[in-house]
């Protein structure tokens, strides 16, 4: 279905230094003949981050494949609600991940990631993508990615991990290498996660030096990656797709919002507090809450739930709470007494905040068989890759909201 290209010389010449000549290796005769596809997420990879550093490996990608100017994530740009609708199609309000941590009414019972609620199917909505490969005969490897180490619609990926932040990116690098090497057996659609970039930009704030270093540390794991795929052969049937699933702003101590100030907290469950405040309050007490904080302070916005923005495709779930509020770009929210007793806090960098925001804007960088070379396209929203990847792997989606429309122009048909 899709014509095959061979990456470009200079290409291979970076990724592959002095390997051995190709036709020692046989490709796709001996390491088998079906396209697959690589997911890999660099975890709060920032839209703006590949010019901030030297990033050889990325810069392959994007010179020889397809990009676009930003991924723009789904709110809220958080990490669980963004991975886990790349990998299904849906928005938050239609898979049920509406947050890192959320409080289910019926179950009576909080997800957060902290806990084994993560790895407990019965929170996960819709399809997701290594659950499609199997209905429809395919296999799927996940080196880690939210969601895929729990039990959905009662299938898990044919090969899975269940995360563990301690194992290096070295050896998840040398898994996926592993699968790589089964020839005909190899897996049809594996996934590879790294949350390094993520944490320095946590840490520091999106322009410091630590985050630049590990950029660049990012990049040189993915070039070891790459030789790798060279090595092996599999340049010509291996479709790479590099996201992430949201920015980075820095925030300060001084741009801090207190709930306190507006509100007495016992009236209130919190169930997340910042940038997204989310508020159960108790019963009958809805519009009360609502009308002690909408218009309090001038850098957040207060809604209800049933008049949340329209782009946001956050309403419709029985887990988004009766009242919420956004914090401005770079604000945050807090009580006074966690400000005070926690003096670290409110400082480096967050997300969380609109998509729309420039600085929420993500990655996407794609090369292989599937894409055309030296194409940029405007940003795309995240809601749209899964859609790409089953026609890249040649399957029938499940429901979504996507649309492969949107990658007409960056795919070699």
């Amino acid at each position: 279905m899709l014509r095959i290209f061979r990456f470009s010389l200079l290409l291979l010449l970076l990724l592959a230094g002095s390997c051995e000549d190709e036709s020692d290796q046989s490709p796709g005769s001996q390491r088998g003949d079906h396209q697959s596809v690589l997911l890999i997420s660099l975890d709060g990879f920032a839209f703006d981050y590949r010019g901030k550093a030297h990033t050889p490996a990325l810069d392959s990608i994007v010179i020889f494949g397809a990009t676009t100017q930003a991924l723009t994530p789904v709110f809220p740009s958080k990490t669980f609600p963004n991975h886990y609708t790349q990998v299904t199609g849906l928005y938050p309000e239609d898979h049920g991940i509406i947050g890192n941590r959320m409080f289910d009414p019926e179950f009576n019972e909080y997800f957060s990631l902290s806990d084994p609620s993560v790895r407990d199917g019965k929170w996960y909505g819709g399809e997701p993508i290594w659950v499609t490969c199997q209905r429809q005969g395919l296999t799927s490897a996940t080196m880690f990615w939210p969601g895929s180490d729990a039990e959905i619609g009662g299938r898990r990926p044919d090969d899975y991990f269940v995360f563990n932040g301690v194992v290096t990116d070295q050896a998840r690098v040398q898994q996926v290498l592993d699968w790589m090497e089964r020839g005909r057996a190899r897996p049809h659609f594996i996934s590879l996660y790294f949350e390094a970039v993520d944490q320095a930009g946590h840490n520091n704030g999106p322009d410091h030096s630590q985050v630049i270093e590990a950029i660049e540390a990012m990049d040189a794991l993915l070039n070891e990656l790459f030789q790798g795929i060279v090595n092996l052969g599999l340049q010509e049937l291996i479709n790479i797709i590099i996201v992430s699933d949201h920015g980075m702003t820095d925030i300060r101590r001084e741009r801090v919002i207190f709930l306190d100030d507006y509100l007495d907290l016992n009236q209130v469950e919190v169930v997340n507090w910042s940038p997204l405040l989310e508020l159960i309050p108790q019963t009958g007490e809805e519009e009360s809450v609502f009308q002690s904080l909408a218009g309090q302070h001038p850098n957040w916005q207060v809604f209800r739930k049933q008049d949340l923005p329209e782009h946001w495709h956050y309403q419709d779930h029985k887990r988004v709470t009766p009242v919420l509020a956004l914090a401005d770009l770079g604000w945050s929210i807090s009580s006074r007494s966690f400000f005070q007793s926690t003096p670290g806090a409110f400082t480096g960098g967050t997300h969380g905040y609109d998509p729309l925001e420039t600085a929420m804007g993500g990655v996407f960088m794609a090369s292989g068989p599937g894409f055309r070379q030296g194409v940029e396209m405007e940003a795309v929203e995240s809601v749209h890759l899964y859609e790409l990847m089953c026609f890249l792997l040649d399957i029938e989606p499940a429901l979504n909201d996507g649309d492969l429309t949107v990658w007409e122009e960056v795919l070699n048909l």
